[in-house]
């Protein structure tokens, strides 16, 4: 009896044995849409401080102590704020050698400062480029596998088909954009069986993270990015989990899983809010000051003030007083007869008060310059119908105008959503030509605004050199000026900024 109580009690503690070593605790640690907002700050409409990555950093080690762990980003992280933009993301990508991240995603904004600069950072990071649906750049690898306690956890990198069209075209001459979704599905047959978990980093959406766990069996984790969504729980297609943090760093998503026998038995999921009441982490504190430093010298002067809030939130559905502000300077430097730019041009607002050179290369951070292009009325109607054409989606080429009023209807059957167009006071014309001032990545035929490349590319004595096009219909083009820099000329030149919202884009039914 016995030596029987003691066979049990052995097979007993084998059978525990055996089923906690097949089970393990893992986390995974998860930001997007960095933008380069090192420093806290204060959010259109709020009066609270958020983010700041030195608290950032400082949770990621306080949680990676807790359990094996993966520390991960959904893209965009080198390009937005000044504290990146200054430096094109070096300070971004010393900040995050530092914080030991273990792969990124590239997103469509890695490409803004253009390929040879997206290789030196990708060569300066100690961690890996991920996009599978790339192809043309070496440097950047489709996936990268990871050891996580025990774990092959199989991580895979994909980027929005749209990046040709929502950065310079320049910036991914030679490049080509597969299908995400195809190809996450050829990365998972060849990856499931050898992995026990398979994460995607995906920039191409939240709507279109769920798509893909629709479509794609096989993922365990989508940890998205590109729409900067704020998902607070795991969004749950199947068997794969979903996950987004927001934007600049003001939340660190967490993910913490049980994975039995090769299967996720529980996953719990959440975003921690990070503000500047929590602890620093001084090593990547000094990093953020290093640059700050540097940036706060050159950003700090006063180009002019405002007696009000300057719009920079709303630019991708309705006019603003920022995105009137910013066109009517369009307009009036290129001598044109109205002006049109994508909302996504705009990247943020201005509070009421003093405006530094630090507040204009926030809100127009790209390198872009003042072309003006003969279109007709007809092409300026088709450019307006695009505008307005994924206004529920919140996409950037809802566009900001000057010299022109219009209505619409989203409702409408697309292509005939805009219904009346006013320029200079006067209905639009169709055969007649009107000089329209844009940014040359609209007029390159980014975010979709085919009209303006289509004119400049008709024109007779069409070239393009030095990037800077040239045409019979391309009547006004300054490529050595950006367009921030007319923005502060113009600021320093008024002193006090009036600009109000006066109806020129009108929603009808």
């Amino acid at each position: 009896m016995r030596l029987f109580i003691k066979v049990l009690f052995l097979l007993a503690a084998t059978a525990i044995l055996m089923s906690c070593a097949t089970q393990h605790e893992i986390r995974i640690l998860h930001i997007n849409d960095f933008h380069g907002f090192a420093s806290p700050y204060k959010p259109y409409g709020s009066e609270e401080e958020q983010g700041g990555l030195a608290y950032l950093a400082e949770r990621v080690e306080e949680l990676r102590a807790q359990k094996p762990t993966l520390l991960v980003a959904a893209g965009d992280m080198i390009q937005g704020n000044n504290w990146a933009n200054l430096f094109q993301g070096k300070s971004s990508i010393e900040a995050m050698n530092l914080m030991k991240f273990d792969a990124v995603a590239v997103g469509n904004h890695e490409f803004d400062f253009g390929q040879a600069v997206l290789k030196e950072r990708i060569e300066e990071a100690n961690f890996p480029f991920l996009a599978a649906n790339v192809s043309g750049l070496s440097d950047l690898k489709p996936y990268t596998i990871k050891n996580l306690g025990g774990l092959s956890v199989a991580v895979i990198g994909v980027v929005t088909g749209d990046t040709p069209t929502t950065t310079h075209p320049k910036n991914v001459s030679g490049l080509q954009f597969s299908p995400p979704i195809e190809t996450v599905e050829k990365y998972v047959r060849e990856l499931r069986a050898k992995n026990d978990i398979i994460v995607v980093l995906s920039h191409i959406g939240f709507s279109a993270d769920m798509d893909l766990a629709k479509k794609v069996k096989g993922i365990d984790v989508i940890v998205g990015g590109h729409s900067h969504t704020k998902i607070a729980k795991p969004a749950v297609v199947g068997k794969t989990h979903i996950l987004q943090a927001f934007e600049h760093g003001k939340v660190l998503g967490v993910l913490d899983l049980t994975v039995k026998n090769g299967s996720i038995v529980r996953a719990e999921g959440r975003l921690e809010p990070i503000t500047p009441s929590g602890k620093e982490n001084q090593a990547t504190g000094a990093i953020v000051s290093k640059y700050q430093q540097k940036v706060d010298s050159f950003m700090n002067d006063t180009v002019g003030e405002s007696p009000v809030d300057l719009d920079g939130v709303n630019v991708r559905q309705q006019e603003t007083n920022l995105g009137n502000l910013i066109t009517d300077i369009m307009q009036k430097t290129a001598g044109a007869d109205a002006a049109i730019i994508n909302g996504g041009t705009i990247r943020t607002s201005i509070k009421k008060g003093r405006i530094k050179v630090s507040d204009v290369y926030a809100v127009v951070p790209f390198d872009n310059y003042i072309v003006a292009i003969k279109l007709t009325g007809k092409q300026i109607r088709e450019t307006l119908e695009h505008g307005v054409s994924a206004i529920d989606e919140g996409a950037g080429r809802f566009p900001q105008v000057s010299g022109i009023a219009f209505t619409f209807n989203r409702h409408a059957q697309a292509g005939s959503r805009v219904k009346d167009v006013f320029i200079g006071g006067h209905p639009l014309v169709a055969d007649r030509e009107y000089t329209v001032a844009t940014n040359d990545f609209l007029a390159a035929g980014g975010d979709g605004y085919k009209a303006f490349g289509d004119a400049v590319k008709s024109s007779k004595d069409f070239a393009v050199i030095g990037g800077a096009m040239k045409g019979e219909k391309l009547v006004y083009i300054n490529a050595g000026k950006w367009i921030r820099d007319v923005v502060i000329e113009y600021m320093k030149s008024q002193k006090e900024i009036s600009t109000k919202v006066e109806g020129r884009i009108r929603e009808v039914k």
